[in-house]
């Protein structure tokens, strides 16, 4: 058991949460009991993980995706009142964390999802240098990285090829990063990771020869907050449950 300050404080250093300029808050969202002595993890903070997580007897939900947004006009109906009510009438804690979780070394997004690719990353790019770049793994052709990804992520990447050449460094940032693209090409990317794909991103790769691969908004979200939920309930003598709610995006 730990006490939910603690926990809240010590997530906010372990993952610098301070230092980034975010979309929306970090951190505690809903206050809850005290005591904390189960985490569930989860991707987003939807109605039905939320459930799912009052089903699991937590005391806590860590997600990637909370509740509160930049541009959200902040009045409580529909879907919000849904949500909080769910929160507030059991008691549970609600800890969010976006970019800090997407960028960490060890247990954000990208550095699990590449350890789950066999990439490593040897460099950085990008807004806040939330992008990974490091070297392809001997002989990984595009159809073998296609191939890789379907099977790790359970889900049929979409894929623009560029101009076929071989994959010498690979560049991902997973969720919506499409807008990273240039910047993985500057970096000397050869193939480009991520979850979504905008109109642009397709004139892009015909016309710089970098392939780009959308692998899904979700899928490519669900390692980080499973991996840093499981390190806080080793280190601290917890219960934790990863919930995945399944999502197409």
């Amino acid at each position: 058991m730990i006490d939910r300050d603690t926990l809240h404080h010590h997530l906010n250093t372990v993952l610098e949460a301070a230092r980034f300029k975010d979309y929306g808050p970090n951190g505690l969202q809903v206050e809850g009991r005290v005591q904390v002595s189960k985490i569930v993890s989860g991707v987003t903070a939807s109605k039905a993980l939320i459930e799912a997580a009052i089903e699991a007897q937590a005391d806590a939900i860590l997600v990637h995706h909370g509740l509160f947004w930049r541009g959200h006009d902040g009045r409580v109906t529909g879907w919000m009142k849904q949500r909080l009510a769910l929160l507030l009438g059991h008691n549970i804690n609600l800890l969010a964390y976006h970019l800090p979780l997407d960028a960490h070394p060890t247990w954000g997004n990208n550095a699990q999802w590449g350890e789950r690719l066999g990439l490593a990353a040897d460099g950085r790019f990008g807004d806040q240098d939330l992008g990974f770049i490091g070297p392809a793994p001997a002989g990984l052709t595009l159809e073998g990285l296609t191939h890789l990804v379907a099977s790790k992520l359970v889900k049929t990447p979409t894929v623009l090829p560029g101009d076929g050449r071989p994959l010498k460094r690979v560049a991902w940032c997973s969720g919506g990063a499409q807008g990273f693209f240039e910047g993985a090409i500057a970096a000397g990317a050869d193939v480009f990771l991520t979850g979504e794909i905008s109109e642009p991103q397709a004139h892009c790769a015909r016309e710089t020869g970098v392939a780009f691969m959308a692998c899904g908004h979700h899928a490519s979200e669900r390692y980080g907050v499973q991996a840093l939920g499981a390190a806080v309930a080793q280190e601290f003598g917890l219960a934790h449950e990863f919930i995945d709610i399944d999502n197409p995006a």
